[in-house]
């Protein structure tokens, strides 16, 4: 009889610990769909402005406090060196929340798909808008 007694609130502790392990993991996604809305539209307008050839609409999506460490001509150079012509498709990554700051890592690929670029952005909220805190270029 205690045999059976201990399985079955053994049984009944593992329903509760993944119930609740289940309940943590939707609260948590829930809470990062919520948050990071509005970033793709930034990311669509960030690389919009740079097709079309206007810099300064791109360099005003980021934070004060980018612009104020990475003057215009920098972020100028910066995006050069990217040579982001060569790139036509872009993957998003797993956004991460620290600190009221959103993490993610895009992916530009070439129309080819045989060459891939990875490119880490921080995200900060300014106001009610999202802005770009700082964008890296990542190692693979």
């Amino acid at each position: 009889m205690d045999g059976a007694l201990v399985k079955e609130i053994g049984t009944k502790a593992l329903l509760v610990g993944v119930g609740s392990l289940l309940l943590f993991w939707t609260f948590n996604a829930i809470k990062l769909v919520i948050s990071a809305r509005g970033i793709n539209p930034l990311i669509k307008q960030f690389f919009n402005q740079i097709a079309a050839g206007r810099i300064d609409g791109a360099y005003r999506l980021t934070t004060k406090g980018y612009r104020q460490h990475v003057n215009r001509q920098d972020f100028i150079k910066f995006l050069g060196g990217l040579q982001l012509n060569r790139y036509r498709n872009l993957k998003s990554g797993r956004p991460r929340i620290e600190d009221k700051q959103i993490m993610l890592r895009l992916n530009l690929k070439s129309e080819d798909k045989k060459q891939e670029m990875p490119l880490d952005f921080t995200f900060t909220k300014v106001e009610d808008n999202w802005r770009i805190e700082r964008i890296n270029k990542a190692s693979n």
